[in-house]
């Protein structure tokens, strides 16, 4: 295992430089565990904490090791065992709101290259949850790719590749099948070394069955689907960053039935460009798409042109991110105010 293998690049190197000169060095993060780390370096796999002063300093779950996230540990001998002391930057993270009423973030994995979007071509197939993960996928920082898993058990593959691409706007769309072996060639160009793809999805989509495909052995569990609904049962139980033996690094998570946004305003113009491109022809700046004259949205829907459906969901994500925008205003400010109390302790 080497450095480079993990995707410790040029600019990696410049930004651990002063702490390698302390004596520190690079890890990466495979797997988080309750206030542990599996961490991958140059010696191996070691389990690493986080110090006392970075515990003590990190304000939030920002501030704390995510699955992909590079770090600066220092490793005790043949203990295999680590101490981390901060984080690097991150290039990428794909977040979502934790479920239930709390207003938390979970990051889901970080330094992501591209995200596979797994979705099992049966009767689980939704659009409307694959333009939710196309929206957090953009917010990210990666670049999404659609994969259609289960092609061997789909009797209508062009219908349900024609339904995702009026939602996957400029996105690719790979279909596949882990059993038969059909469509994986195509993945290969995206698992490199040094590149990491990061698989989500729901629960029965195929990912972990994909992970024992492209890793050419069975190192993940896999359950059958259910009868009657067609929708799966969780088998990932926690999210793991595996080293493929052709190159690239593969993170897979549990499946998420539950996909609440986090922080995507950006990735709402991504994913929904031909909305907002006719929302800026419409006759009035401030059209709230209703009843308004010269409504381009209205007259797209009108026309054919654009479904009620799409844009239903559109005016949803809106109103949830509108929601989250200010409970985050609210807690931002109490986090600051915590910030500053901390401060005040640590100079006294």
């Amino acid at each position: 295992m080497n450095l480079q293998q993990l995707g410790f690049n040029e600019e990696r190197n410049e930004q651990a430089k002063q702490w390698i000169e302390k004596g520190y060095e690079p890890a990466r993060v495979s797997q988080e565990h309750k206030g542990m780390y599996t961490l991958l370096t140059e010696q191996g796999e070691v389990i690493g904490a986080i110090s006392g002063k970075m515990n003590y300093e990190a304000f939030d779950r920002e501030h704390y090791p995510a699955v992909g996230d590079w770090v600066m540990c220092q490793v005790h001998g043949s203990e295999d065992r680590a101490t981390i002391h901060t984080l690097l930057p991150r290039t990428s993270k794909f977040s979502r709101k934790i479920a239930g009423t709390t207003t938390e973030e979970q990051i889901i994995a970080t330094n992501i290259d591209t995200v596979f979007l797994v979705n099992a071509m049966n009767k689980d197939l939704n659009v409307r949850r694959i333009e939710r993960y196309l929206l957090m996928a953009w917010e990210s920082g990666a670049n999404p790719v659609i994969v259609l898993s289960k092609s061997d058990l789909c009797e209508n593959v062009a219908e349900r590749v024609n339904e995702v691409e009026t939602v996957a706007l400029g996105v690719p769309i790979l279909v596949i099948s882990s059993e038969t072996g059909e469509g994986i060639e195509a993945l290969t160009p995206y698992l490199v070394e040094g590149k990491t793809v990061a698989l989500l999805g729901s629960s029965g989509a195929g990912k972990s069955t994909l992970v024992n495909r492209l890793y050419g052995e069975e190192i993940q569990k896999v359950k059958e689907i259910r009868e009657g609904d067609d929708k799966g049962k969780h088998t990932t139980t926690h999210r793991e960053m595996f080293l493929l033996p052709q190159g690239g690094l593969l993170i897979d998570t549990p499946g998420m039935r539950e996909l609440q946004l986090w922080n995507t305003n950006d990735g709402l113009s991504e994913s929904f460009q031909d909305i907002e491109a006719l929302a800026d022809t419409c006759k009035f700046r401030d059209c709230q798409h209703d009843d308004e004259p010269g409504c381009a949205v209205n007259g797209a829907i009108q026309a054919g042109d654009l479904t009620e459906e799409r844009f239903a969901s559109y005016k949803k994500l809106q109103r949830e991110l509108a929601y989250l925008e200010r409970k985050n205003d609210q807690k931002a400010q109490l986090q600051e105010k915590k910030k500053w109390k901390k401060i005040a302790k640590m100079r006294r």
